[in-house]
C-alpha cells in the first residue's frame, strides 16, 4: 500500500478571492494578510516525513507564485463543482490513505494529522468535527474506491453538515479531535481568549 497523503485546500491569497466573511469584519488586504501568513504558518507545521504533503489548489496550482507558498510542495488543482466535489476529487488523486483538511485552521497540528491517520488504520474513514456541526477533516483508507459523487447533496456550512456526510462514507466512521477555523473576527476573539496562538494582522 503507498503511503499517506495530506491534502490542504488552498485558494490563491489575493483580495476578494479568500476569506471574504473575515473580510468584512476586518477588510479585505486584513484578511488577505492573515490567510496567507496562516498558510505558511500551517504548512511549516505540517511537514512531516510521516506523510506526502499536497496542496489542493483553487483556481489552479498555476496561480501561486512563488512568493505565496513554497515550491517545493507538491500541488494539484482542486478541479471543478461544490466543495464536496471538489474534496472528493483531490482525494481520490491518492493512491493510499489520506485525508483533507482547509488552510484556516490555525490549531491543527502534527498530532493532530498523525492522530486521524491512526484511525483509518482501524476504520475506512474519518471526520474532525467542528463545534459548529461541520468538520475540519476528512480521511478515506481507500479514496479511490469512493464514488466522485459520494457527497453530491451535503448542506455546506450547516450545523448538519457533519451528520449529512457521515453516512455517504464507508463505515464505520471514526472521529478525530474537535477544531475550529477562522470565518470571522469573532472566531479569531474567541482563539484569543482561550489563549491559542493566531497570526493576526
Amino acid at each position: 500500500m503507498s503511503g499517506p497523503t495530506l491534502f490542504v485546500m488552498v485558494k490563491e491569497p489575493r483580495p476578494g478571492r479568500v476569506k471574504t466573511r473575515l473580510a468584512r469584519d476586518i477588510g479585505a488586504v486584513d484578511a488577505t494578510w492573515w490567510y496567507r501568513h496562516q498558510v505558511r504558518s500551517l504548512l511549516r507545521r505540517l511537514r512531516d516525513p510521516r506523510w506526502r504533503l499536497v496542496l489542493a489548489v483553487d483556481p489552479d496550482p498555476g496561480a501561486l507564485r512563488s512568493r505565496d507558498w513554497p515550491f517545493d510542495v507538491a500541488r494539484i488543482g482542486q478541479g471543478r463543482g461544490d466543495l464536496g466535489a471538489r474534496m472528493i476529487g483531490s482525494l481520490r488523486q491518492a493512491p493510499g490513505p489520506a485525508v483533507l483538511i482547509g488552510s484556516d485552521i490555525p490549531g491543527v497540528s502534527r498530532p493532530h494529522i498523525a492522530g486521524a491517520f491512526r484511525l483509518l488504520g482501524a476504520a475506512p474513514a474519518v471526520l474532525g468535527p467542528s463545534s459548529d456541526g461541520g468538520y475540519w477533516l476528512i480521511g478515506l483508507r481507500h479514496p479511490r474506491r469512493v464514488k466522485a459523487q459520494a457527497l453530491e447533496g451535503v448542506p455546506w456550512s450547516h450545523g448538519e453538515t457533519l451528520s449529512a456526510t457521515r453516512p455517504r462514507l464507508p463505515g464505520p466512521v471514526a472521529l478525530a479531535d474537535t477544531l475550529d477555523d477562522i470565518d470571522t473576527a469573532a472566531d479569531l476573539t474567541r482563539y484569543l481568549a482561550a489563549g491559542k496562538p493566531v497570526t493576526l494582522p
